[in-house]
């Protein structure tokens, strides 16, 4: 199990296709909006969550998938990455257990994800 920072903050690198296993935790009514590579696994958002699979170990046979649904966030805050030394955006997420941080590798949309957002949450 990942410690308290790992589960607080990732990272997406890039935007991806959603890995195919992903159908096989949807509920009815589910659809994927996005997904994005992490550093080393992948994160995928749908019309009801934001679910990050964690591999583990050496191999990463072993993968913990935590899911975040929005009707559990409160409040979310953005700031994207204009600046010439600033190579991040980020994306904090309020929720009843505490503060979750995405950080967003420069080239990554960080409105999109607003949108996504806040068409869920609003």
């Amino acid at each position: 199990m990942a410690s308290l920072n790992e589960i607080m903050s990732w990272t997406f690198v890039k935007e991806t296709k959603p890995p195919s296993e992903v159908n096989e935790i949807l509920v009815d009514g589910e659809y994927v909006e996005a997904a994005y590579k992490t550093i080393r696994d992948v994160a995928v958002i749908t019309n009801k969550r934001i679910i990050i699979a964690d591999k583990q170990g050496i191999t990463g046979k072993k993968v913990e998938v935590y899911t975040i649904p929005f009707k559990s966030i409160i409040m979310y805050s953005s700031e994207n990455s204009r600046g010439v030394l600033d190579f991040n955006a980020e994306l904090e997420l309020w929720t009843r257990v505490g503060k979750l941080k995405l950080n967003l590798k420069k080239g990554i949309d960080i409105r999109k994800l607003d949108r996504i957002i806040g068409k869920y949450i609003l």
